[in-house]
């Protein structure tokens, strides 16, 4: 048995005409689904599957990642080249977002949807693909990453397994 991946994301909103219009217009999301209390999104080209829910009751409020739970969902671009692309459409739809930032394992680009929700592009280079090949190949015990870490010379903090 194995784990497959992952199916979809709800994120509770406090509006959930307002929210649907973000997705939709900002991330290509396409409606195809009203529950009522919920909007159901899906990205065409990707198949990705978005709930919307506003809950009876829900305190309401902006968000914050310092509650626990989510503390943010982090989408896929292609390369740096399109987070790029990203933020020139993040300029022209009004949307607030920080400059790219190249790191260790990848580019981000962070913004924040209407309910502050904070939401991530990521982009690999060339030391996120490898992982991924090496972790594929079966390479996951803690000497492999470690041995992963200092031949591509990443500062990484190391982590403690125990």
């Amino acid at each position: 048995m194995t784990f497959a991946g992952v199916d979809h994301v709800s994120l509770t909103v406090t509006d959930l005409a307002r929210s649907q219009e973000f997705y939709t217009a900002v991330l290509d999301f396409v409606p195809v689904l009203d529950v009522g209390y919920g909007r159901i999104l899906m990205h065409p080209a990707t198949g990705f599957t978005l709930s919307l829910m506003k809950h009876e009751g829900a305190r309401g409020g902006g968000f914050t990642e310092l509650t626990t739970g989510l503390d943010h969902l982090g989408l896929t671009a292609g390369s740096r080249a399109e987070l790029e692309v990203w933020e020139r459409r993040f300029d022209d739809l009004g949307v607030a977002y920080t400059p790219i930032r190249d790191m260790e394992l990848g580019f981000h680009l962070n913004f924040r949807d209407p309910d502050d929700i904070a939401l991530e592009l990521t982009a690999p280079n060339e030391h996120l693909v490898a992982a991924r090949a090496a972790l594929a190949a079966g390479q996951t015990s803690q000497a492999d990453i470690d041995a992963f870490v200092d031949e591509h010379d990443l500062d990484l903090p190391r982590v403690d397994r125990a």
